[in-house]
């Protein structure tokens, strides 16, 4: 199972951003949400691992015996008759979590690791921020735990910083990153945006040169997305944004370069160097269950989905460890499931594996969408590939969901080309994908 700890704090909200966060009014406010996490970490802890509670099917479906279950919750030691949850990845998003003290996230890490079952190779990402991010409080997370960061450096260029709202400098990020190796961490990732108003593919060309020069870890490479309600999306027809195929060459010319600099395109915006990708993220694209802690955070298990209210006073006046009322829970449909297992796979370098396709819903995927499928191939925007083609990646191939070794044999992936236009392509092969299992 993978943990998401939402932290609801910023400095000041960018001009693209619509996740959930608040401006950080005092050091109480940032007290009072920690003790409320605090409380949820223990009671969800205590309702996963008592047999009595109508979560425990949800988890123990093969008993006690240290067995994976259906989703890949198991005891920590067989036969030990330890209930705690296994848990492989803790990720605390925001927000922007770089703004808690190493002392407060390293007792929510005690208080985690005393609830749940912590994997001997747990991966504890956090998110920061450069203006947040010291060197001594670098120095600080790593001795709290810490294993890996994302760096939200969205640009090397104060213009374009500015013109989003970023409250930090060029220089403040690349002295961020300079105090997280010095801190001794060795899975750094750097966040970019690309498509930003005023940015020219010349200019991210040399951005994404300069920050392959940095020699971090991981690469996110997002393209700018005007979401409804930002203040971007309310200024949208007065921005200077690149144009179409501009933004196509920025994309191509990200994997390009990337790769040449030794990184590998794993997922659509995501590239590593091999055996440092966001295993945090691997398990959301492959499937795995997780549970979401904090304002607005979601959880998503054995195909129960529900969010925690988008509202920091509603969620502090919510019972501990309970999920919410029906408005924010859902049950998905069969159909569901098989689409989100289509779109997020398809998300993957790797893509689709056919086999495990047929064994969900009774059908031959490449059979259903033949036509789809050769009209792809044709423009090169798709393929059907062997187990060992080139255009899996290799975090992919060694990964496997839920502690099982995944699906072998053909897949059906996007080319970098394809996944440009990968929302296009993902509804039309919704298309084919049957009401209900075909052997129903």
């Amino acid at each position: 199972m993978l943990l998401y700890i939402h932290v609801p704090f910023c400095r000041a909200k960018c001009r693209y951003c619509a996740f959930y966060s608040r401006p950080l009014e005092s050091e109480a406010a940032l007290g009072t949400w920690a003790r409320a996490l605090d409380a949820d970490l223990r009671a969800w802890g205590e309702a996963l691992k008592n047999a009595g509670t109508d979560m425990a099917p949800l988890f123990f479906a093969d008993g006690t015996d240290g067995t994976y279950g259906r989703h890949g919750v198991r005891s920590a030691t067989p036969g030990s008759g330890d209930l705690r949850p296994r848990v492989t990845s803790i990720f605390f998003g925001g927000g922007t979590p770089s703004l808690l003290s190493p002392a407060l996230l390293g007792r929510l890490l005690d208080r985690a690791a005393r609830e749940f079952s912590l994997s001997d190779d747990v991966e504890i990402s956090m998110e920061a921020n450069p203006e947040s991010m010291t060197p001594e409080k670098a120095a600080g997370f790593r001795a709290a735990g810490v294993s890996r960061v994302s760096l939200g450096v969205q640009a090397l260029d104060d213009a374009l910083l500015s013109a989003v709202g970023r409250v930090h400098s060029r220089a403040q990020a690349l002295a961020a990153f300079e105090g997280l190796r010095r801190a001794g961490f060795d899975s750094v990732g750097l966040d970019f945006i690309w498509g930003l108003p005023g940015e020219s593919p010349a200019s991210w060309h040399a951005q994404l040169e300069e920050a392959a020069s940095l020699q971090p870890e991981h690469l996110s490479c997002y393209g700018l997305t005007l979401e409804e309600g930002t203040p971007l999306f309310e200024e949208r027809r007065g921005l200077s944004l690149p144009g179409e195929d501009e933004q196509a060459a920025m994309y191509a010319d990200c994997g390009e370069i990337l790769e040449k600099h030794g990184f590998q395109q794993y997922e659509i915006s995501n590239f590593a160097r091999p055996g440092f990708e966001c295993r945090h993220n691997l398990g959301y694209w492959l499937g795995e269950d997780y549970l979401g802690l904090g304002p607005s955070a979601v959880s998503s298990m054995q195909g129960e989905r529900w969010a925690q209210p988008a509202d920091l006073a509603a969620w502090l006046a919510a019972p501990r460890g309970q999920r919410p009322g029906p408005e924010l829970c859902e049950s998905l449909s069969f159909r569901e499931q098989a689409e989100e297992l289509v779109m997020l796979r398809l998300r993957t370098a790797r893509g689709l594996p056919l086999e495990e396709y047929r064994r969900f819903t009774g059908r031959d995927f490449a059979a259903d969408n033949a036509a789809l499928i050769a009209a792809l191939e044709a423009e090169g925007l798709a393929a059907v590939t062997g187990e060992e083609d080139g255009t899996a990646s290799r975090a992919l191939a060694s990964f496997s969901p839920h502690g099982r070794p995944e699906a072998c044999g053909p897949r059906f992936a996007l080319t970098r080309a394809g996944m440009l236009v990968s929302n296009a392509v993902i509804e039309q092969c919704f298309e084919s994908i049957p009401d209900a299992p075909a052997s129903a």
